[in-house]
């Protein structure tokens, strides 16, 4: 049985091609690809990377200014920080939680729109496998270019999985039975009657948007189609910690909103949702409201 595509290099010692991410005594990352022959410079002095060739993942290596850098090979979470960009990319903690709530498992269908730089991309590659399906829509020839080099760097050449078009989706999307669909896009409300016919029943619609006036509309816009489920929005924050002996304190930074997210169960077709038994605040809909998608 052979190996899932790129998990070869994902472990065993250092070769010819892999990325490598080197960390010195601050903490500070830097990443390269290793060539035979070459050498790896910084302000601290350099070293070939021949030392590095067949050395054991966790090695440490020590520059001719005598500075040590540990290396390993960076994380799926670094790679994507690190990546050159055409577009913002999805960052680690809203695609680990894109993966978890709309449940992307090995083998599903997957449709997505807006590709930008490839970051989400390589996260739904990993976790839908070689005999799963993924079709990314990226309406910039630009971005898609820059997306397939990022995401086949990464799985160290193209994902067997992966179909990459240029365009609109809501003109080209030609897919059925799709298990789960993303929208990373600034009008995902403009999509939702293509993906809706593409969807199986209980199948899950994610939407990845910036601004809370794109939240509301995306949110409204769901409810009104009259086939999915009730929606679920939200955002996460992460906030690392300082821990030193008995000074244990959480960091003066932390990455706060990157984006909010919304997901949604598809309806079997001819099934009404159920009636909202929550009634929305006193003066939340106008007198003159008359949907998302009026006016």
């Amino acid at each position: 049985m052979s190996e899932p595509t790129g998990a070869a290099r994902r472990r065993g010692p250092f070769q010819v091609g892999d990325q490598v991410q080197l960390t010195d005594p601050k903490g500070r990352h830097y990443t390269f690809t290793l060539e035979a022959g070459k050498q790896f410079h910084t302000h601290k002095g350099a070293f070939p990377h021949d030392e590095l060739i067949g050395a054991p993942e966790g090695s440490v290596v020590r520059t001719t200014g005598n500075v040590a850098y540990l290396a390993l090979r960076p994380l799926l979470p670094d790679y994507v920080l690190s990546m050159p960009r055409g577009a913002a990319v999805v960052y680690p903690k809203d695609a680990g939680q894109i993966l978890a709530f709309a449940d992307i498992f090995p083998g599903a269908r997957v449709v997505e729109a807006g590709v930008g730089s490839g970051s989400l991309s390589s996260f739904l590659l990993r976790a839908i496998g070689d005999q799963g399906m993924l079709h990314s829509y990226e309406r910039r020839a630009d971005f898609a270019e820059i997306a397939q080099a990022n995401v086949e760097r990464y799985f160290g050449g193209p994902h067997p999985a992966w179909q990459l078009t240029v365009g609109d989706l809501q003109d080209n999307l030609s897919d059925t039975d799709v298990d789960r669909v993303i929208l990373d896009m600034l009008a995902p409300w403009e999509c939702l009657e293509a993906v809706s016919k593409a969807l199986v029943p209980g199948g899950i619609l994610c939407c990845y948007v910036a601004t809370t006036t794109q939240l509301a509309r995306t949110v409204e816009s769901i409810r009104e189609i009259g086939c999915f489920a009730e929606p679920q929005p939200w955002e996460s924050m992460i906030r690392n910690w300082h821990v030193e002996g008995l000074a244990v304190r959480p960091d003066h930074r932390m990455i706060g909103h990157t984006g909010f997210l919304v997901t949604a169960r598809r309806l079997a077709d001819g099934v009404e949702p159920p009636m909202r038994r929550r009634r929305p605040a006193k003066g939340a809909y106008g007198e003159d409201y008359e949907g998302p998608n009026k006016g």
